[in-house]
């Protein structure tokens, strides 16, 4: 049967946007949820997660942390994941600790959780260069390359800043390189899938950063290609990848849904564009008079169709749509006012 882009945008719909569940199955399922500190009308991670959690509130996956036992860390960008992906990027190697960085991992160690802030009366306040090309203070980046190298982990967090404890959930039994970096691309596939075999192979890169010291990356997608762990298609001149298995051609239901930024629906903005043909720009960081579609614009899905954003500022919902106006449809309307009262009883 042949694969239209309908059927992909269909898959990537029903795959994702899997049927609302617990908060630990969700972050199950995904096996990563990309974190992101700006808060408009709520972060990154509780924006994915509403569309996924029954009954989820604005700033629950704080609350619930560390009794789901969550990590934190870098994948294909930062944010949230269960203990199984976290192990995958581990060992990240190990090296002789800097006298900072030695210093710093004693204190911490003779602590429960440690606030960032607490180092400064035993440490001092000393900044050093960080990965920005900006100033960072040098414990700060010490906690940070001590987190990277797995000796210590986020415990929690404190009005949005990192707590910092000793790491001891790194037990696995070591595996194959081989072995691991093909776990990371198939897991990375999964959450985005499908996606094309580019965008794939982009995100698998930051696996030089995130996973260091595995080899044999940029071949990683041709190998589970080949091997049948990836299926692929190519429509419209654009080759698309995904695990093997069916696609799901389910007809999404007449909902509407105001999608975060950083969901793994809107992710890859080379799919967006190819999927909805119009171009979804972030503009949090764009000059405001520069900016088209708003400060923290989120997608507006309806049915299979993302036809616009909303903009959400003082709990005020604005809307724009790609088109110049709305569906002429009542049920379209009867969705998105569900989807208002869904972002309402979101935000408490």
């Amino acid at each position: 049967m042949k694969i239209t882009l309908r059927d992909l945008r269909h898959h990537a719909l029903a795959s994702s946007l899997f049927p609302l569940t617990t908060l630990g199955r969700a972050i199950s399922r995904l096996g990563f949820v990309q974190a992101d500190p700006i808060r408009a009308p709520a972060r990154a991670q509780d924006l994915i997660l509403r569309h996924r959690v029954k009954g989820y509130r604005a700033g629950e996956l704080d609350r619930r942390y560390r009794a789901l036992r969550l990590e934190e860390d870098y994948l294909y960008a930062y944010g949230f994941m269960p203990v199984a992906t976290w192990q995958l990027l581990h060992p990240r190697g190990r090296r002789a600790l800097t006298q900072t960085e030695q210093k710093v991992w004693n204190i911490v160690a003779g602590q429960r959780r440690l606030h960032p802030r607490e180092l400064e009366a035993q440490l001092g306040k000393r900044r050093e260069v960080n990965a920005w090309g900006g100033y960072s203070k040098a414990t700060t980046r010490a906690l940070e390359r001590l987190h990277f190298l797995g000796l210590l982990r986020i415990g929690g967090r404190s009005n949005g800043v990192k707590l910092y404890e000793v790491a001891t959930s790194i037990t696995h039994q070591p595996m194959p390189d081989q072995e691991r970096l093909h776990r990371l691309v198939l897991l990375i596939a999964r959450i985005l899938a499908p996606l094309p075999e580019r965008s794939l192979r982009s995100a698998v890169s930051f696996l030089r950063y995130t996973a260091p010291g595995l080899a044999g990356r940029n071949s990683a997608v041709s190998e589970l290609l080949k091997a049948g762990a990836l299926d692929c298609c190519e429509v419209e001149g654009i080759r698309y990848v995904w695990p093997h298995g069916r696609l799901i051609r389910r007809e999404p239901k007449d909902a509407v849904r105001f999608l975060a930024p950083f969901d793994p629906v809107v992710w890859d903005r080379r799919r967006f564009e190819h999927f909805w043909g119009w171009p979804y720009r972030f503009e949090a960081y764009t000059p405001p008079a520069k900016r088209k579609m708003g400060y923290y614009a989120l997608p507006l899905l309806w049915r299979a169709d993302v036809i616009g954003w909303v903009n959400v500022v003082n709990r005020e919902i604005t809307p724009g749509f790609v088109s110049g106006s709305p569906p002429d449809e009542p049920a379209f309307h009867r969705a998105y006012e569900e989807e208002v009262e869904r972002l309402r009883y979101f935000l408490g």
